[in-house]
């Protein structure tokens, strides 16, 4: 993974482009805290498919889940 600044990215996008043809990850950065991450599309592809393998599984009931969430959210407060 390479990671760069917002004004590297600006002014070298032609040259990050590439690097992100060839596989590699950008990581975009700007005053220090990461803003962005540039990938292929094959990439986000198979990130997406795998974050989502095994949620919609088993059958789930949306009233249960959203009592859920809420409880989450208000023990957290």
């Amino acid at each position: 993974m390479l990671t760069v600044s917002a004004t590297d990215i600006q002014n070298n996008f032609g040259q990050y482009l590439q690097a992100v043809q060839s596989g590699d990850e950008i990581l975009i950065m700007k005053n220090g805290k990461e803003v962005a991450r540039l990938i292929s599309h094959e990439a986000s592809v198979s990130f997406l498919t795998d974050s989502l393998t095994g949620v919609l599984k088993k059958d789930y009931n949306d009233k249960e889940m959203r009592q859920e969430r809420i409880e989450s959210r208000e023990s957290i407060n």
